[in-house]
């Protein structure tokens, strides 16, 4: 099977699974930022990015704090994209290319807060959006209301042109966090304050797990 034709068979079957958006990149440039040793990522240069689009109507029941709605719809989003990534992987292991499927939510390094890559970053570098005020990845289709997963692989892939900062002059996301964490500046983001909320949040049971939503939710691509 040609190389172009897998891609595109890859691309039609992650939306005929339910992906809303699909994306390729090269990763050697960023490579040194990924926890991995350079023998597990030797030879996997190319990375594909997959978005899924969130539930509009479970978004709508967050106010104040996460919901238990959310934070199901969190988790199965999660496992959806997780199961996603192993399908393409076997997609690409049967034409015999190499394929490493990253978890979707995995922290590896809980005092430093750090999983295996960003997947908003790879995303960001598949030209899928760019990482808004919020310090998540936006896309002009939908915003913030996504959720990510990569897999890196052997596979030559293109390069799409990247997409510049779009937030522009949108700052919604700033009055609506509660942990006063998103500043107008986007490197001013504050992940320490932000995590602490997520804290609090989950210590106060709305959720079992570090998930907010609030500013997911107020992040809209403008007409």
């Amino acid at each position: 099977m040609g190389k172009d034709y897998l891609v595109k068979k890859l691309k039609e079957f992650a939306f005929n699974e339910g992906a809303a958006l699909f994306g390729t990149c090269h990763i050697n440039g960023i490579k040194n930022e990924f926890n991995f040793s350079k023998e597990e990522l030797e030879g996997l240069n190319y990375a594909i990015s997959i978005v899924y689009r969130l539930s509009e109507k479970v978004l709508e029941q967050i106010h104040d704090h996460p919901t238990k709605l959310y934070y199901h719809h969190y988790r199965m989003v999660n496992m959806f994209l997780d199961q996603l990534a192993l399908k393409i992987s076997t997609i690409l292991q049967n034409e015999n290319y190499r394929a490493l499927p990253i978890p979707v939510s995995q922290i590896i390094d809980w005092k430093e807060q750090k999983s295996h890559l960003s997947h908003k970053k790879v995303a960001h570098m598949a030209g899928l959006g760019w990482i808004g005020r919020n310090n998540l990845l936006v896309t002009p289709e939908y915003g913030a209301g996504v959720r990510l997963v990569t897999i890196l692989t052997d596979l030559e892939l293109p390069q799409k042109k990247l997409l510049e900062f779009g937030c522009r002059d949108c700052f919604d996301c700033i009055p609506v966090c509660p942990a006063g964490a998103i500043k107008e500046n986007p490197r001013e983001f504050s992940h320490i304050t932000c995590y602490n909320k997520l804290d609090e949040f989950r210590k106060k049971s709305f959720v079992g797990q570090h998930i907010c939503g609030i500013c997911v939710k107020s992040c809209r691509p403008k007409a």
